[in-house]
């Protein structure tokens, strides 16, 4: 199939500590499907995604115009391959780490993951969102 995109996509920071260890990676495929639900696709090849389990408190923060250079931290490697967290400014909150300064941030508990039918393999994360706060800077979308 043809490379088809309907959408802009976000640069979404989706990270979490977890038995002593950072995990963060870039989820593209995000949205909001109620005032305080969202969903993300997490592909089978995410160590992040590996290590999300329902009832987790995870991290998501829309980056920033000005946060391209996180987007390719936690986007380059696995997070059992390198600290991704190193040069990053970031807060911990319970489990879910958030990136400072990013247009939003959201701490989201783990509703359910789901398989799809074609894309079994993957991980539709459904969440709760517990709280967010919002910096007024504008989102960075991904448009090609």
């Amino acid at each position: 199939m043809e490379e088809f995109r309907a959408f802009n996509y976000g640069a979404n920071a989706v990270c979490l500590m977890k038995n002593g260890r950072k995990y963060g990676m870039i989820c593209s495929w995000a949205t909001q499907v109620d005032y305080d639900k969202i969903v993300m696709l997490i592909g089978a090849q995410s160590v992040t995604g590996k290590n999300i389990s329902k009832g987790d408190i995870i991290g998501v923060s829309v980056l920033s115009r000005r946060q391209e250079d996180v987007m390719n931290t936690l986007g380059d490697n696995h997070s059992d391959e390198v600290d991704k967290f190193k040069a990053l400014d970031y807060t911990l909150i319970d489990s879910a780490i958030l990136i400072n300064n990013a247009s939003v941030n959201m701490v989201v508990e783990v509703i359910d993951i789901l398989h799809l039918s074609g894309i079994e393999e993957d991980n539709l994360v459904y969440g709760l969102i517990k709280s967010y706060t919002r910096s007024g800077e504008p989102m960075l979308t991904i448009n090609s």
